[in-house]
């Protein structure tokens, strides 16, 4: 009987989406001191990535460069949902400055990036602002260039050369080519980027454009790429056809919670916590852990970490089987 009545008491559905309702209200100072002071980190590691002689010292700053470029872009993404800071016009001319520095600008963020929330883990529409899913039989219906295609954008190498493959080409380039008139902050990313690279090079020369561009943007653009993959693409993640798709289920079932150290949630702004923005991206990132603590039905979420193990697992997903009711690789699917 009593197992009975805690069933009947696990919310779902628009009830469980109501109870994260308290938690999506942001204190506006909290808002401000994070970003700033996130702000202020990174302009500091970035000054340090050319300010010591030791190139061992500055290998580190560009690390840890790299480390808050993600942080400050979380912080960014959620701008971008109207979680905080929204109608701020300082806020509005920081987070579009950034976020055209970082190669992510805001008109195609965005766009896609709701589309993402609306359509997650939907078969056959869930691929814009997101990696394509194919099913299996889907996969083994596609020519052989078409299979290319979808395996390349869904490869590692892709996601660790994040920099050129997702950031330049597909935020950037791609977007700008698709609609000039709506994308020329795209354009204007790229001009910009390269703008800033060449001076570098010339004025401070080759090492310091190392340490101080290419390294933080290689390593923050896979760390990126990665989670974004990572996410949606785990052991146990589910997909559904669009007529039986459902909201909170495609949060809870189809988005992970990543295990990290409490350094790595810092860097990351809590985005591991990611089945809980999916279920209300409202919630401000600082809000989130508080949010999981105080709802049960959000406690046993699936998880994935980003221990090697663990994302080894995740590259080796390639198609949805609908039969096993499980993402599959190719050797469960009979592919050498």
């Amino acid at each position: 009987m009593a197992q009975e009545q805690t069933q009947e008491q696990i919310r779902s559905g628009k009830e469980l989406i109501l109870a994260t309702k308290p938690f999506a209200k942001e204190d506006r100072h909290r808002s401000w001191l994070y970003l700033l002071s996130t702000l202020l980190l990174l302009i500091c590691a970035w000054v340090g990535t050319f300010a010591f002689p030791w190139l061992g010292v500055r290998l580190v700053f560009s690390v840890i460069t790299a480390l808050i470029m993600v942080r400050l872009f979380v912080i960014y993404h959620d701008f971008l949902h109207h979680t905080i800071l929204h109608r701020s016009p300082l806020a509005t001319i920081i987070m579009a400055s950034y976020g055209v520095l970082v190669l992510v600008p805001p008109s195609i963020w965005k766009r896609s990036h709701d589309y993402h929330h609306n359509h997650n883990s939907k078969l056959f529409s869930a691929s814009i602002g997101s990696y394509p899913i194919a099913t299996r039989a889907k996969y083994f219906s596609m020519s052989n260039s078409e299979r290319r295609i979808y395996l390349a954008v869904r490869h590692p190498i892709t996601i660790i050369f994040g920099y050129f493959s997702m950031f330049m080409l597909g935020m950037c380039l791609n977007s700008f080519l698709s609609n000039p008139r709506r994308h020329i902050d795209s354009i204007f990313a790229l001009v910009l980027h390269f703008t800033i690279v060449a001076l570098v090079i010339i004025h401070f020369g080759w090492l310091v454009w190392l340490v101080s561009i290419f390294i933080p943007f290689m390593i923050s653009s896979f760390l990126g790429a990665y989670l974004f993959y990572a996410q949606h693409n785990f052991p146990g993640a589910t997909f559904a056809r669009n007529e039986e798709w459902k909201y909170d289920r495609a949060a809870l079932e189809s988005s992970s919670y990543m295990d990290m150290s409490p350094f790595m949630r810092w860097c990351t702004a809590n985005i591991s916590y990611h089945h809980i923005h999916h279920l209300n991206a409202r919630i401000p990132f600082y809000r989130l852990p508080e949010t999981m603590a105080a709802i049960p039905e959000l406690q046993h979420p699936k998880v994935t970490s980003l221990r090697p193990t663990d994302m080894m697992k995740c590259f080796r997903l390639k198609v949805w089987d609908p039969e096993a009711n499980k993402m599959i690789g190719f050797k469960e699917m009979g592919v050498e």
